[in-house]
């Protein structure tokens, strides 16, 4: 491939069907992608949704480093969602699997379908307290004032 490694984020939801294996198959399927090398995982968290509907999302993060480009990157990502069966029949729709790029490296996107970083990771806790088990020198301690409203629980310590 040639290209340098990149290290990215990426935000992991769902809240219907079987979330935490959901989750689960997902992580597997993200640090096993050609050119990849999964390095690390949040732990899980139980979100309340979000500007969103239905029961209560598992929400996580990982950390892989890659060759793929970030459209390549993305692309993959959608292929995950894919499969494990996600359909966006409206905004903010409940969903089997919602994986967010969050970062890639220090990357600067501004497309038609791609934004990085993620234009709202600061807006939701979601993103803010697994990217704290991962990556905390990223969050500002004003991040945290954001955010103090949202309900997240983590399933595992």
């Amino acid at each position: 491939m040639g290209r340098d490694w990149v290290r990215a984020f990426i935000g992991l939801g769902a809240n219907v069907g079987d979330p935490l294996t959901q989750i689960e198959q997902a992580m597997a399927a993200l640090m096993s992608l050609p050119a990849t090398v999964g390095l690390q995982r949040s732990r899980l968290y139980r979100t309340a949704p979000w500007q969103a509907q239905g029961p209560d999302f598992i929400n996580a993060m990982v950390q892989l480093e890659t060759q793929l480009s970030a459209p390549e990157l993305w692309v993959q990502m959608q292929r995950i969602e894919q499969a494990a069966g996600r359909i966006r029949p409206f905004h903010h729709a409940p969903r089997t699997l919602d994986l967010d790029l969050i970062f890639y490296g220090q990357a600067v996107i501004n497309s038609p379908a791609l934004v990085l970083p993620h234009p709202r990771w600061r807006e939701r806790a979601f993103v803010l307290r697994p990217l704290s088990d991962l990556a905390p020198e990223r969050i500002l301690a004003s991040d945290w004032a954001a955010v103090e409203d949202q309900d997240i629980t983590p399933l595992e310590t």
